[in-house]
């Protein structure tokens, strides 16, 4: 990879638990960008704990410990290469029937806790069951999302469900994601959820959640 942007990351993240907490983190760099770490990725805590790490059935690096009673510190400071390039675009994308779908994309087709496609799933094909299939009808549902959530962070809510943001119209990253996932599957479009953050770098907020459209088995 060609670099062009080299990016500071990391966090400073301070939990205060009233007892011994069993914690599941998801911080580390994901195995795939390992190659373009340019310093050493650790995360450190201020106290002693023991901590196990293993990998999801997405490839994810979790991290096992139990905080202990009172304030727990957990940072990490590191340095990562990227090539700068934006996101493909491949306005001409086809499709796939659902017949055709790689066995692994189905679940993506799913209703879920947060994604609620049986609650919108006649609201979907009304608003874009018009819409040309493929690449055009997900830019649909995610222009159709983007304007019709009104983002803040007061609005955050952790038990907010997809429909329930159609309904308020306000939300956070989440609930963009959740609700344009849920009219993706909605449309026989896999789509899943993906979550990460970005540091100070021109971006207007710090966290960002969004959705990958699965198309053929790629995503």
């Amino acid at each position: 990879m060609e670099i062009s942007l080299k990016i500071r990351a990391g966090f400073d993240i301070t939990f205060d638990c009233c007892q011994d907490n069993p914690i599941v983190l998801m911080l580390s760099v994901h195995p795939s960008r390992r190659t373009d770490l340019l310093t050493d990725h650790r995360i450190s805590f201020s106290k002693a704990v023991a901590i196990r790490n293993y990998c999801d059935a997405f490839g994810n690096i979790c991290t096992r410990l139990v905080a202990p009673r009172g304030l727990l510190e957990i940072r990490s400071d590191f340095m990562i290469a990227h090539s700068g390039q934006p996101d493909e675009v491949a306005p001409f994308a086809q499709q796939s029937e659902i017949d055709q779908l790689p066995d692994g994309a189905l679940s993506y087709l799913l209703g879920s806790r947060y994604c609620d496609t049986e609650k919108l799933s006649d609201l979907a094909w009304s608003l874009f069951g018009a819409t040309p299939e493929g690449w055009r009808r997900v830019q649909a549902i995610c222009d159709y999302v983007h304007n019709h959530i009104e983002f803040g962070y007061q609005h955050a809510r952790g038990d907010r469900i997809a429909s329930e943001a159609h309904a308020e119209r306000v939300g956070v990253c989440r609930d963009f994601a959740h609700l344009a996932i849920a009219f993706c599957r909605c449309m026989n479009i896999p789509a899943r959820y993906c979550t990460g953050y970005l540091g100070d770098i021109g971006v207007p907020t710090p966290m960002r959640a969004a959705f990958t459209a699965v198309r053929g088995g790629q995503c």
